[in-house]
């Protein structure tokens, strides 16, 4: 079974939220199986910044949304939405 990279924009619900806290958040957060290889962040608007963590995930049936799922939970965050997907 291979793996699949997920690029996902994570946007905080405020630019008042602690980037640094909510990326060791989103960490903790991962399901079984996933890891984070890399984190980008990208300045939106108004002070607003999204991160944009890269996710590897086993390529079986589900795919990221197991990863998107546990992601939109997390308090601070306002939305999830996978840019981009590759196998690896």
């Amino acid at each position: 079974m291979g793996k699949v990279a997920a690029k996902i924009k994570v946007m905080p619900n405020s630019p008042e939220v602690d980037l640094d806290a909510l990326q060791e958040t989103l960490e903790d957060a991962l399901p079984e199986g996933a890891k984070i290889n890399g984190v980008e962040r990208e300045e939106v608007a108004f002070g607003l910044v999204a991160l944009y963590p890269t996710v590897i995930v086993p390529d079986d049936a589900g795919g990221t949304e197991a990863v998107e799922e546990t992601f939109s939970e997390v308090e601070e965050v306002e939305s999830v939405a996978v840019e981009n997907v590759g196998r690896i």
